[in-house]
């Protein structure tokens, strides 16, 4: 039944009629409701307390089982209902707003979101901080603190790479039109180097790219522009990062709890590290170039050495999306603080906007143009997902610790690559993270296939010397 709300939201994203926000919102409404009673039935209370794991398989499925039981029954079906009725009509009035650029008329059914989360979050919290059982749907164990304090230590050294790199000239940049039906054929096949199963997924299009669906059904969404062909490519590696989790998982635990990822900030790690520390590498840029070659033509970079460049140029930017990965985090991090600050009540929903604005001033040194390109461009908050944005940088700073572990177990890890061979690459991600879903905790996922806990030094380290080198640090 999950599954199947799952789809109707995947449907809501990509091809449902306009006109149908009200009704869909009802659908999900009731799908919530129905969801809700079977969580919380009594019996699943009485079976957990006489059920005994026979293997760590078991043990792994009760640990699931249980949290969600626990944490389920905590919140009012009531409450249940009105958030998936609410953020369903959200997010119509979201993308209208949007494409409006008016702020005021996003806030009003906002703030009722907001507070139906902060509702949410005090039900489930008790005395601990709202926040944190916000953020407990996203990343099991994690707290806000745990990863401010992460996060604390990723800014500085982050600041003063953006400030030295924007001192150096910048590589070259795409000057001319893409056409659409050539980027999307490129995506797919992209999507398939990477490993992605179009037998048991699709690729449409969206407005914000995401991927949904685990098991035998699994999709994803790309977008195109005519004058960044990148962000159609990237988006597409990203969201198969995303996909190739939920296939690579091994089939014994289809529909089961251990049948997800384990967790955001792990699903992203997938994502980012396909992404960029692949996708964005020397050796497959080299591959791409050659590819894009054969579908636009001469499209004005001379060699691969300077499309490496390109593709990995940092520049200002206003999109987190579209954001280099010097700077990716630094968009995450503004978001992380704001929704901190509205959960806690120490921002109000009709300062958002204004606080936005400061905070990226501040931290990117120019003002925001325009609503969608500012508090208004993230689909997120209008689903009601408080807690999810710093999923974003964990999942940075896992992919670093990953891609560490993977150079050191396949040294020759570039030689396929430089063919659009994924393979050694995906294969192992596969072998030591993905196959086994929900079986570990985050942190016992990350830390069983990357040799050791997660820290941001790999990270940073990674960042330092990929992007020292492109521009003569």
């Amino acid at each position: 039944m999950g599954q199947i709300a799952g789809r109707l939201g995947w449907d809501q994203e990509t091809v449902m009629p306009a006109g149908a926000t009200p009704q869909r919102a009802e659908e999900h409404g009731a799908m919530a409701n129905i969801l809700h009673a079977r969580r919380i039935d009594p019996r699943v209370g009485e079976w957990l307390a006489q059920a005994e794991a026979i293997d760590e398989v078991a043990k792994a499925n009760l640990r699931h089982i249980r949290r969600n039981f626990e944490r389920t029954a905590k919140v009012p079906a009531k409450l249940a209902t009105a958030l998936a009725k609410t953020t369903s009509l959200a997010h119509g009035v979201w993308a209208r707003a949007r494409a409006d650029e008016d702020v005021a008329a996003f806030l009003p059914i906002l703030q009722e979101v907001v507070d139906l989360r902060k509702e949410e979050a005090a039900a489930v919290a008790g005395n601990a901080d709202p926040y944190d059982a916000l953020l407990d749907d996203y990343e099991a164990g994690a707290t806000g603190a745990q990863l401010a304090a992460m996060f604390d230590a990723l800014r500085p050294r982050l600041v003063a790479l953006r400030a030295a790199i924007l001192e150096q000239p910048a590589p070259a940049q795409l000057n001319q039109i893409f056409d659409e039906a050539g980027q999307l054929a490129l995506s797919h096949k992209l999507a398939l180097a990477f490993g992605y199963d179009v037998q048991n997924g699709r690729i449409d299009q969206a407005v914000h790219p995401f991927s949904s669906g685990s098991g035998l059904d699994v999709r994803i969404t790309t977008r195109t522009s005519a004058h960044d062909p990148f962000g159609c490519f990237y988006s597409t590696v990203h969201e198969v990062g995303h996909a190739a989790y939920e296939q690579g998982i091994d089939a014994q635990h289809l529909l089961t709890p251990l049948g997800r990822g384990v967790s955001m900030g792990v699903h992203e790690s997938q994502s980012r590290i396909y992404e960029n520390q692949l996708g964005r590498s020397r050796a497959f840029t080299g591959w791409l170039y050659g590819q894009m070659r054969d579908m636009f033509g001469d499209f004005g970079i001379a060699d691969e050495d300077a499309f490496f460049a390109t593709v990995n140029r940092v520049s200002d930017g206003f999109i987190r999306t579209e954001a280099d990965e010097v700077q990716y985090n630094l968009h995450v991090l503004l978001r992380f603080d704001l929704e901190r600050a509205l959960i806690a009540g120490d921002l109000a929903v009709g300062d958002l906007e204004a606080a936005w604005n400061d905070r990226f001033a501040a931290d990117f040194g120019f003002a925001v143009d325009r609503p969608s390109n500012g508090v208004l461009q993230d689909v997120h908050w209008s689903e009601g997902l408080f807690g999810y944005f710093p999923t974003y940088s964990l999942g940075n700073v896992y992919a670093g610790c990953l891609h560490e572990a993977l150079r050191k177990a396949v040294p020759d890890l570039d030689s396929g690559l430089a063919k659009g061979d994924t393979s050694q690459a995906t294969g192992w991600l596969r072998d030591n993270l993905q196959k086994y879903g929900g079986l570990r905790t985050p942190v016992e996922t990350i830390t069983h296939a990357a040799g050791g806990p997660p820290s941001e030094g790999p990270l940073l380290a990674y960042l330092e010397d990929k992007f020292g080198a492109i521009y003569g640090l």
